[in-house]
């Protein structure tokens, strides 16, 4: 059970679509935070694999506690995994903020019916909802029409626009049309064209207090039990199963999968002893055809963090991991079949 503290904590909910740039924003966040502060971050990933904790460089030591829940369904069971990886976050981090980034392709309202439920009143202080969006995604029916996209749209309380600097044409205007056609014209709309300078975007106006009200009764309404059952098949996290962790120990490679709202995806974690090649990680990587891709990799260059979306591959050096990690995930399982074949007669076979 969690001890209310002296004062609730600020709790921030992060959400959009796969690849809208989450994890990049968080990372400007917590550029940003104050040195006095502690600051807690839940991770629930779509993929079995936990990878984007690695991006944060968050360790006790910088005041930054991270918690991933893999497997992307952080509210199943009626909230029972977000619930005790809150307990356990908050117990051991003891934080002055909390955020906390649902998977892309996740519900964002059973994260705040779960945060709303009444043991927890007094624990957190729900500020603004954050919702990212790229606004090129609006030219495409998959997702302008799918529930989930609109309702990660409806729940924010800011609706900010990422990547601008690769638009085109009139996305933003197309994007304020479909926001307008979904009812949101009230939701004030940020186009982030620059890396954040503050930390405003966290604060809750009165007209943020008030559609968190509104949300709230409407919420409350409800249980977990009377929310749409989404069909998914997972299983345990490599992070959690002694049945993984003994196979990552024996056979130096573990491979799991998962499959929910239309998604796929194939995960790989190989044990911290085996060093890939980076000039062949890049070359493989890049030519993987998939919605979204990421990776932390052990080179002989040092350790590196991939991410791709939108057939662009980008490349990060990261501090430390104990382990490397691959994540493909798409709509079409397919091409995440293709992938897979392509990466076991490639890079994987190299490295075997």
């Amino acid at each position: 059970m969690l001890t209310p503290q002296s004062s609730a904590i600020p709790t921030n909910i992060i959400t959009g679509f796969l690849g809208t740039g989450k994890t990049t924003l968080i990372k400007q966040l917590l550029a940003l935070k104050p040195a006095t502060e502690r600051w807690a971050i839940l991770v629930n990933e779509f993929g079995e694999v936990g990878i984007d904790g690695a991006f944060f460089k968050g360790r006790p030591e910088n005041d930054v506690y991270i918690r991933e829940v893999p497997g992307g369904c952080m509210c199943c069971t009626s909230g029972l995994p977000m619930q005790i990886a809150l307990s356990q976050l908050i117990s051991y981090a003891k934080p002055h903020r909390l955020l906390i980034e649902p998977t892309g392709v996740g519900h964002p309202k059973e994260v705040l019916a779960t945060l709303q439920q009444p043991h927890y009143q007094n624990m957190f202080a729900i500020q603004a909802t954050l919702t990212l969006v790229d606004a090129r995604s609006i030219a495409q029916r998959r997702y302008r029409e799918n529930p989930i996209y609109q309702e990660q749209l409806s729940i924010a309380d800011l609706i900010i626009a990422t990547k601008t600097d690769l638009y085109k044409g009139d996305e933003q205007t197309q994007l304020k049309t479909y926001l307008d056609a979904q009812g949101l014209m009230k939701t004030p709309l940020m186009m982030l064209n620059d890396p954040l300078k503050d930390l405003s975007i966290f604060d809750s106006t009165q007209d943020c207090a008030e559609r968190q009200q509104s949300k709230k009764e409407h919420e409350q309404a409800k249980t977990f039990s009377q929310y749409p059952q989404h069909a998914h098949s997972h299983g345990s996290s490599p992070d959690t199963s002694p049945d993984w962790q003994r196979t990552l120990e024996e056979k130096g490679a573990v491979m799991i999968e998962n499959a929910a709202q239309g998604f796929y995806s194939q995960g790989w974690v190989f044990s911290g002893s085996k060093i890939f090649n980076f000039k062949e990680v890049m070359k493989v990587l890049s030519g993987i055809e998939a919605d979204r891709l990421k990776a932390v990799m052990i080179t002989e260059k040092g350790i590196f963090g991939f991410n791709k979306v939108d057939n662009a591959l980008t490349c990060t050096e990261l501090d430390e991991c104990s382990d490397s990690r691959l994540e493909i995930i798409d709509i079409q399982s397919d091409r995440v079949t293709t992938a897979v074949r392509e990466l076991q007669n490639t890079l994987f076979a190299q490295e075997a």
